[in-house]
């Protein structure tokens, strides 16, 4: 199954693509990941990409593209994989289904996370990190601190990031409507959009979108 999940921040991606993944037996390839690993590798391009987030530029298409294509061309995703953060915008989009062409393959399914706007302020603008330790998260309103302000693990300050602050969230989401909400339209042309209500607990989600996917029955 090759798979493209999308949706607004917030939505729950990074959750849904590892447990999608995992239930369906393919890779989860991220955007942030494919960076990460190209930079921590000292490559070709995760030294230009590395050069570029240096000196605060947009990774172009092209970089990112072809970070895409190297790893799709790996072996573990030769039967199948699930796209999170790639394809980004309408050109990526393009370029993707070129890049599967060539080898006689097309996208299962384009999995469109819709989470209603006020939502997904609440559950990035309700976010508290702990200074310690920056694996310990929390949040106001769905998994609170014991005492407000302190970690429950090692007692560290928590503090809301600036990126979960209400206005940058907002900016967030006008930036989604503009670059990547235009893909779904793209894909729907393609009988390819498959919409998932995101909200309620993980499980209940994960099981809609297997039970939404085309060949999930015989993945």
């Amino acid at each position: 199954m090759r798979i493209v999940l999308v949706g607004p921040p917030g939505a729950g991606k990074g959750t849904q693509a590892a447990l999608l993944a995992e239930r369906l037996g393919i890779p989860h390839i991220s955007t942030g990941n494919l960076f990460r690993d190209n930079i921590s590798q000292g490559t070709e391009l995760g030294l230009a990409v590395k050069q570029i987030l240096d000196e605060g530029g947009l990774v172009p298409d092209e970089v990112t593209i072809a970070m895409a294509a190297d790893r799709l061309a790996q072996p573990d995703a030769g039967d199948g994989f699930l796209l999170d953060g790639f394809p980004r915008n309408i050109a990526q989009a393009q370029a993707l289904d070129e890049l599967l062409g060539k080898d006689g393959h097309k996208l299962t399914a384009v999995l469109d996370l819709e989470v209603p706007e006020d939502e997904v302020v609440k559950r990035i603008a309700g976010r508290r990190m702990c200074r310690k330790n920056s694996q310990h998260v929390f949040h106001m309103e769905y998994a609170p601190p014991a005492v407000p302000g302190v970690c429950d693990e090692c007692g560290g300050e928590l503090y809301q990031r600036s990126d979960d602050q209400e206005d940058t969230v907002r900016h967030r989401l006008e930036l989604y409507h503009q670059e990547t909400e235009p893909i779904i339209g793209y894909y729907r042309e393609q009988g390819l959009v498959v919409t998932i209500q995101a909200l309620g607990p993980v499980p209940e989600i994960t099981q809609r979108a297997l039970s939404a996917l085309p060949e999930a029955d015989a993945a």
